[in-house]
């Protein structure tokens, strides 16, 4: 025999109800069917699973975590984001204001000279890809001055511009 999935009631089944209608989003609502399954009439997680829609280790995750931790564990964090960043949106905005103002006066920045200008601000090292992941994540991109011959010689290139044949 199958042991019977319990979920502990943490909330009423009218609460969870409430929680049902006010979710948005597909995984939200199946979650919270689990929930309310798992509470109003336990059976296995295979059934549940089979009942909602999801998979049987899906729903011993989710009455494990809703057990544990209480209707938080089902509203969650949600995937993607930014949990763990060295810095703010806003601080990393004003962390490159100077730079911009330098590239805007027309210095060249380079982004090694940003990433230990970084270093020094948080006080540990940085791979390099943080860096211009960084940067790519405010917005900036390379842009290279166009390159020329030092040797070059320019009556001649003018010259050349004004008697070239026209195709």
């Amino acid at each position: 025999m199958t042991r019977v999935t319990k979920a502990y009631p943490h909330l009423s089944e009218q609460e969870i109800w409430t929680r049902i209608k006010g979710a948005k989003g597909q995984n939200k609502i199946r979650k919270w069917l689990v929930i309310f399954n798992a509470t109003v009439d336990p059976r296995p997680a295979r059934e549940i699973a089979l009942h909602v829609g999801l998979a049987t280790g899906t729903v011993h995750n989710l009455i494990s975590n809703y057990n544990r931790y209480g209707p938080d564990a089902v509203e969650g964090l949600g995937r993607g984001g930014r949990r763990r960043a060295h810095l703010t949106m806003d601080e990393e905005a004003e962390f490159l204001e100077p730079f911009l103002e330098a590239a805007c006066e027309g210095q060249i920045i380079v982004g090694a000279q940003i990433g230990r200008a970084l270093e020094e601000h948080l006080g540990q090292a940085l791979h390099h890809s943080v860096v211009y992941r960084f940067l790519h994540r405010n917005g900036w991109r390379k842009v290279m001055p166009r390159p020329f011959d030092v040797q070059a010689k320019q009556g001649v290139q003018q010259e050349f511009k004004k008697n070239s044949v026209k195709r």
